[in-house]
């Protein structure tokens, strides 16, 4: 359990707002470290998502807390960023939406809720279950894993400890190790910021090996503001080498930058 170690700092609240700063940002500088040695096991864990999901499954992320919320965000992102559908990455958190916004106490000690939460989404064989715990100790989790993995599902974990429980529940585990936090225990920090890189590496990477990306360019955004709208545009200037009045009006007839490079090549 090193992220329950103590803090390589003490006395915080004699120190000023400077070196508070650079005591939080020092730590930091050490997450992507931790990150890039866990690369070999997140690799197997998004060859395990890609192929699932070109055989018509999708990715679940379930999670407490702060990592729960982690899974949620990131699951909220792939559709306007990959223009897949809403259902195909679905974050799962202890205690349901409520738990989004705020605690809901002893959500994440029922080892039996997760599997619950699951089936009321009709998980099957060909879905991907990624836990999300930076201990790698939360019983929703555990309990979770371990039953979609007996029921075939491929599983996955996120975790912030080494040799931990979440990660033996799991056929692909991520085992970031990122040491004590600057506040002893407070797992929303560098831990946290951990999960996150992966969270994004993971379906950015599964997006990108499923054609969801040309070139460096998101062509299958969805364009539901005006900024990418105006991004889409620029997409298309680039690309086919056009005026803007243009762009506008070939993306306004195609309605996804996608269709209208299709369109024009």
């Amino acid at each position: 359990m090193t992220t329950e170690s103590p803090s390589e700092y003490n006395h915080l609240e004699t120190l000023p707002t400077a070196e508070l700063l650079a005591g939080m940002n020092q730590l930091d500088q050490t997450v992507p470290l931790a990150v890039s040695r866990a690369l070999p096991q997140l690799e197997r864990l998004v060859e395990a998502t890609v192929a699932r999901l070109r055989a018509g499954g999708r990715l679940f992320y379930i999670g407490a807390g702060t990592s729960g919320r982690l899974g949620v965000v990131d699951a909220s992102e792939c559709p306007p960023t990959f223009g897949v559908p809403a259902g195909l990455v679905v974050g799962i958190i202890a205690g349901g939406d409520l738990a989004i916004r705020q605690a809901v106490e002893g959500a994440e000690d029922d080892a039996e809720q997760a599997w619950v939460d699951l089936q009321a989404r009709d998980v099957n064989e060909k879905d991907v279950l990624v836990g999300i715990a930076a201990s790698g100790r939360t019983p929703y989790v555990i309990g979770g894993l371990q039953r979609a993995r007996r029921q075939g599902l491929a599983t996955g974990a996120i975790v912030c400890n080494p040799g931990s429980a979440v990660a033996a529940a799991a056929e692909f585990p991520v085992e970031v190790v990122t040491g004590p936090e600057f506040v002893t225990g407070s797992t929303r920090l560098k831990a946290g910021t951990a999960q996150k890189l992966v969270l994004n590496m993971l379906t950015t990477a599964t997006m990108i090996r499923l054609g969801r990306v040309k070139g460096n360019k998101m062509v299958d955004m969805q364009l539901s503001n005006l900024k990418l709208v105006e991004r889409g545009e620029r997409m298309l200037m680039d690309e086919l080498g056009i005026a803007h009045a243009e762009a506008a009006e070939l993306l306004r007839q195609h309605g996804s930058v996608r269709a209208a490079l299709a369109a024009r090549q």
